[in-house]
């Protein structure tokens, strides 16, 4: 297996273990993360994404696969299970990760999944009506960094 191939592994394996600190490891200081939820977040901020993710879980469950990668890029897929803590319903977002490497660290992570189908799940009819509409995507990111930013100073980070 790739030096980078277990580096992805051993960041996903954490995550099952709710283990954020060594994700965190995993990740180059300069890290650059990118998905439809939190848009574009780079360096302490998207190590506290992760932190933030895993303190407030419940009922949290990671699967991984198709761990593929070279000296410079790679790719997984990875699901998660839980209940979006707003509304207590059941979540089980399928998602596609690309990674770019440096120094044997991630230093570019983006998480690739459909907004539509998620808020479907998360917030039920009202999502799959109109998840299409981009002022509700971005109502979600909006909110999804405001908490960050909110933890993030709670924690003195």
């Amino acid at each position: 297996m790739h030096a980078n191939e277990q580096l992805i592994q051993k960041f996903y394996t954490a995550f099952q273990n709710k283990d954020g600190q060594t994700m965190v490891g995993c990740y180059h200081p300069d890290i650059e993360f990118q998905d439809p939820a939190f848009g574009s977040l780079k360096g302490k901020e998207a190590g506290a994404m992760w932190l933030m993710l895993i303190e407030r879980s419940q009922n949290l469950t990671i699967r991984f696969s198709n761990i593929k990668a070279d000296d410079f890029k790679g790719s997984a897929d990875w699901e998660a299970d839980y209940s979006f803590s707003k509304t207590g319903r059941t979540v089980q977002n399928k998602i596609h990760a690309n990674f770019t490497f440096k120094d044997g660290k991630i230093l570019i992570h983006k998480d690739h999944f459909s907004m539509w189908k998620w808020l479907g799940m998360a917030m039920g009819p009202v999502g799959y009506l109109l998840g299409w509409w981009p002022a509700l995507g971005n109502k979600v990111k909006k909110e999804a960094l405001t908490g960050l930013q909110l933890y993030m100073k709670r924690k003195r980070m």
